[in-house]
């Protein structure tokens, strides 16, 4: 077996994806990122293999709303010369 261990607790989660625990437990209850529950304290574990695979995911959104939402420089911030008063 590896070295790499089979489940994660929701703070190593929070550690891989440089975030806190808060979110990851939130990210686990929307359903967003699939774990398991075991123990009568209500200890959750998120499965390795599952963490690569909504990483994997993550990037795919990703690239979809950049793709939909594209990045536009903004204007030139030089502001346009003032008009200036006929002399006739």
């Amino acid at each position: 077996m590896s070295g790499t261990p089979r489940f994660l607790t929701l703070a190593d989660v929070a550690e891989v994806l440089n975030t806190s625990s808060a979110q990851v437990y939130a990210l686990v209850r929307r359903g967003e990122l699939p774990a398991i529950k075991i123990g009568g304290r209500g200890q959750w574990r998120v499965e390795a293999s599952v963490l690569e695979k909504f990483i994997d995911d993550m990037y795919s959104q990703t690239k979809a709303f950049v793709a939909d939402h594209p990045f536009v420089e903004a204007e030139s911030s030089t502001p346009a010369p003032a008009a200036t008063p006929d002399a006739s």
